[in-house]
């Protein structure tokens, strides 16, 4: 174990077998001088190198709170096997120190009979009420992301009943962003800024200063959507209602952290041709079971487009040349339709970007196809027109290919542009328009470009 800042831990195998070492020796004192001090993440980090029961061992060794952190933190794909090493009994305090959403996406890894068990040891009980409210919901809607722990304020309270509140609810809520200000049946009228109750007079009513028009979501709303609203609006924190517009919890920006990386992880796998969400570490199958499906398009797309080919055997025959640019049209229109639908997807991502400005960047996109469609045909004619030396069927082969390129080019930047925004426009996900599919689609449109271009040079 070393230490490169103060506050930054670099786990090592070194620190792991002397660690496994001490956890045989049942050496406490060695254990919990080494982690004192060291954040819940990286603890977690050391966890998941040790094989279960070690990892029991040292969980048992850790204050409560400080374990509760750490089960937050190990990657949820460890997370499930980790679990089973616990009982009920010995879950439920670390679910008790747990913020609300915290604590459910524990619970939602463990079986029902499990679940049911633990929820009925916790001793706070208004942890129990919480959890209970958020199992209610769906893991990818906002009430499935928000937490239950929040301050709020009555619109008729004045400033110093407000701040013994706040002293009261602020025990169980980590991070104070904000203080939403409700009515007597508990809807969401607004928000007041600790500073502005901090200013004002203890006889000044929260309804005089705070403010009305803020941003909200519903229970059930898709968390890529809370996630775009807090991206678009630069938002901290955004407070969750039900369909009567009671205040029903919060989402903050460390969970919409989580759902923006995952929404790129997905994307980034559909691009790459693999149809579900897996890892490194997964098994064969299931490695073997996320690629499997868009190989075999793949593979289907090389039958059908070897078939395409196989129409204009008379042409090869007679210029063999023909053949031998095959793989230069194919590629180059794959890497540009790869490219222009990856910049698509950028702006689909960015809620900043409105609809117009999409079909700019279509305009922009062409713009830049032209250049660059016109450097690489100008390139490819100047090598085929010098390796012809003047043999007119040389100079022909020059002319086919380059106008080939250059229609290709811009057929892929086409595609590439209008496919993810006419996927979006249908709420089909447009990372589907990257990877595989983009790459097929224009193989079998460059193959029709080329050999067409060839038949109008050639006949």
């Amino acid at each position: 174990m070393t230490k490169r800042q103060v506050d930054v831990f670099e786990l090592s195998a070194g620190y792991v077998s002397r660690l496994r070492k001490a956890i045989a020796k049942e050496d406490k004192e060695f254990i919990l001088r080494t982690l004192k001090g060291v954040k819940a993440a990286d603890v977690s980090e050391v966890l998941e190198e040790l094989d279960g029961e070690e990892c029991r061992y040292i969980l048992q060794l850790l204050d409560v709170e400080v374990g509760a952190q750490v089960i937050r933190d190990i990657d949820e794909d460890e997370r499930g096997d980790f679990l089973e090493l616990f009982s009920p009994e010995e879950l439920s305090p670390f679910i008790d120190e747990l913020d609300s959403d915290d604590a459910v996406d524990i619970l939602q890894q463990l079986g029902v009979r499990a679940r049911e068990q633990v929820i009925s040891l916790l001793k706070e009980d208004e942890q129990a009420a919480y959890v209970m409210d958020l199992l209610r919901y769906g893991e990818d809607c906002a009430g499935g992301l928000m937490a239950k722990e929040l301050i709020k304020v009555n619109l008729n309270w004045t400033v110093v009943r407000s701040i013994e509140e706040i002293r009261r609810q602020a025990e169980d809520v980590d991070k104070v962003y904000t203080l939403y200000v409700v009515d007597d049946y508990d809807k969401l009228l607004g928000r007041v800024s600790l500073k502005r109750i901090i200013l004002a007079s203890d006889q000044t009513l929260i309804s005089e200063i705070y403010e009305k028009d803020i941003l909200s979501v519903e229970t059930f709303m898709d968390q890529e959507e809370v996630a775009s609203i807090m991206q678009k609006y630069d938002l901290e924190v955004i407070p969750v209602v039900n369909v009567r517009g009671m205040l029903a919890g919060r989402i903050t920006v460390d969970d919409i952290i989580d759902v923006i990386t995952e929404k790129a992880e997905e994307d980034r796998q559909i691009m790459a041709g693999i149809s579900e969400d897996v890892q490194e570490d997964d098994s064969v199958w299931v490695l073997s079971r996320a690629r499997l499906p868009w190989l075999m398009i793949g593979m289907i797309g090389g039958v059908i487009a070897a078939n395409f080919m196989g129409l204009f055997d008379g042409d090869i025959s007679q210029i063999p040349a023909l053949a031998t640019f095959v793989p230069l049209i194919t590629a180059t229109g794959g890497n540009v339709g790869l490219q222009s639908s990856s910049l698509v997807l950028q702006s689909l991502a960015n809620p900043s970007v409105i609809e117009d400005s999409l079909w700019k960047r279509l305009f922009k996109t062409l713009t830049v196809a032209i250049l660059n469609g016109s450097v690489l045909a100008g390139f490819v004619f100047l090598f085929n027109w010098l390796s012809a030396g003047g043999d007119p069927q040389g100079m022909k082969i020059a002319v086919t290919v380059s106008t080939a390129l250059f229609s290709v080019v811009m057929l892929a930047s086409t595609m590439g542009t209008v496919t993810p925004i006419v996927m979006d426009r249908l709420k089909i996900n447009p990372a589907l328009a990257s990877g595989p599919f983009i790459t097929i689609v224009n193989d079998l449109l460059g193959l029709g470009v080329y050999f067409g271009v060839a038949h109008l040079v050639f006949y």
